[in-house]
């Protein structure tokens, strides 16, 4: 790198802990890091709620539990477990995982909007804020409803909150009960 530029910077005990960490876990010097991070946050900047939406993201993807999945495979899945005879018994199974969510979830989650506006970013659909308490949810296809549909209404039950929802066509309206 031809004639740098160098700066001062000042960090803070937490910041510069991680600043080693980091560096070494990746085996580079701390100016390259810095680069590194700058260049990165640089492209990605976008508004704040795209950040939050990328922090939920590296958040699920992170430990290797979620996987990214093209829409037209997600709704592919969805045709197929539709048409089976065994579509009660997913659905059932559903229940099972949804519990278990809940109960991970618990200690992440501190409202029902965190969790639709988490289960948003995974593009299960677009979130339509109403009155206090209520959401509409645009989905992307009406073959999701049911799986979404059991989805929030089973683990925001586990998680102790009062739940109602609607469907229209091509929406849930979610009601969170006080």
């Amino acid at each position: 790198m031809p004639n740098p530029t160098r700066i001062t910077i000042a960090l803070d005990n937490e910041t510069e802990n991680i600043l080693k960490k980091l560096s070494k876990e990746m085996g580079i010097s701390y100016s390259a890091l810095v680069r590194a991070a700058l260049k990165f946050f640089s492209q990605n900047k976008g508004s704040d709620k795209d950040f939050e939406i990328m922090k939920i993201w590296f958040s699920l993807l992170n430990k290797g539990e979620h996987v990214i999945l093209d829409i037209d495979h997600w709704l592919l899945f969805l045709k197929h477990i539709e048409a089976s005879g065994k579509k009660e018994t997913f659905y059932a199974d559903g229940k099972k995982v949804a519990k278990s969510h809940a109960e991970q979830l618990s200690r992440v989650i501190s409202d029902p909007e965190d969790y639709l506006k988490r289960l948003e970013a995974c593009n299960f659909y677009k979130i339509s804020k109403g009155p206090e308490g209520e959401y509409t949810l645009i989905l992307n296809s009406s073959l999701s409803k049911r799986f979404i549909r059991d989805l929030i209404s089973d683990t925001l039950s586990e998680m102790g909150f009062d739940v109602s929802i609607k469907e229209d066509i091509t929406k849930l309206r979610v009601k969170i009960n006080k």
